[in-house]
Formats: structure tokens, sequence, C-alpha cells
């Protein structure tokens, strides 16, 4: 599990520091639009990615303890992404929509890179 706890941290960071750049092109650029749907995607994606890491530490602790295992929280990492849509269509001036989806997946796109990039340092034995 330290393993899980440690890969966790690394992608919290990365998309901490993907989000402070996203920050600073929303305070910088004219893209105030792209900028704040690619925020709140990202946002999202980070808490579906800590929502994810928080269930699986519980079915790990349920299932060790030889209990049964429920469900990982799908509703409500599928109700968040649902809700950030509707925000995106809600205020069309403020977010947009097309950015948002693409921050919704930064998750997923992190934790590739990061696969590919531990692949590539990892040590041979």
């Amino acid at each position: 599990m330290p393993e899980l706890q440690q890969l966790f941290y690394r992608h919290c960071k990365y998309m901490l520091y993907l989000l402070s750049i996203l920050v600073l092109g929303w305070g910088f650029t004219e893209y105030k639009t792209i900028f704040m749907g690619l925020i709140l995607g990202t946002a999202v994606s980070l808490f579906n990615h800590w929502n994810l890491y928080r269930k699986t530490k519980r079915i790990e602790k349920v299932v060790t303890e030889g209990k049964k295992a429920y469900g990982m929280g799908t509703l409500i990492r599928m109700a968040a992404v649902i809700l950030a849509v509707f925000v995106a269509t809600k205020y069309p001036t403020v977010f947009h929509l097309i950015s948002v989806i693409i921050g919704i997946v930064t998750a997923y796109v992190v934790v590739m890179i990061d696969f590919v990039i531990m692949q590539i340092f990892k040590p041979r034995n």
C-alpha cells in the first residue's frame, strides 16, 4: 500500500503544478474561458482521483479484515463530472465546455505519463 500512496502523492503533485500553470494562464492571457474550463475540469479530475484513491484504500482495508467489500464510488465520480459539465453549459461566458471535458481527463493523462516515465527510468535488475 505504500506504493499506492507514493503514486497518489506524485500524481497530486503533478496535477497541482498543472493547476498552478492553468491559473497563471487564466491570469495573464486573454483566453479566460478556456483556462477557467481547464481549471474546473482539472479540479474535478483531481477530486475524482482522490476519491478513487480513498475508496481503494478503504476496500483494501476491508478485504484484509475478511469482510465484504462494496463499490468504488463510481456514482460520486460520475456525478462530479456531470456537475462540472452542467456548470459549464449553464455559464458558457465563464467556462469553455470542451476545455472542461479536456480538464476532466487530465488525471488519466497524468497517470499514463507517470507510468511511461517510471518504466523508462526504472532500475534494471
